[in-house]
């Protein structure tokens, strides 16, 4: 066992990242830590990605020296879904972190039971 998960030591840190983040997500009540925490969810599951589209001895499929050959080459798509994810990611983190601050201006607090609290006592 030791050795097969010295072999897979990045699936092994991607995972407990996610725990990490999982956590987090789960047990934090204020909303920047959230927001962290599903970032960090992110990250691993980018990284797990990665770990899973290389293989050893092979290079970016971009032909050079005439080579041709399938088996020189990792797969790209992994690669791919990476930088998407990334791009997304970004742009999810950056719409909940506007969101957060317009109920900062309104409620005057990040924590999410006292927001909760206030939505409840204005009636909505």
């Amino acid at each position: 066992m030791g050795a097969n998960l010295f072999s897979n030591y990045g699936e092994a840190v991607a995972m407990i990242l996610f725990g990490i983040g999982f956590g987090n997500l789960l047990l934090q009540s204020n909303l920047i830590k959230k927001i962290i925490g599903l970032n960090i969810m992110d990250t691993a599951i980018y990284l797990f990605l990665a770990e899973k589209g290389y293989i050893a001895d092979r290079v970016a499929p971009i032909v050079t020296n005439g080579v041709q050959s399938m088996e020189a080459y990792i797969n790209p798509i992994p690669s791919g879904l990476v930088l998407t994810g990334i791009v997304v990611s970004v742009s999810v983190s950056a719409l909940m972190l506007s969101i957060t601050i317009r109920l900062y201006q309104r409620y005057h607090t990040l924590d999410l039971d006292e927001i909760s609290i206030r939505l409840k006592k204005e009636g909505l």
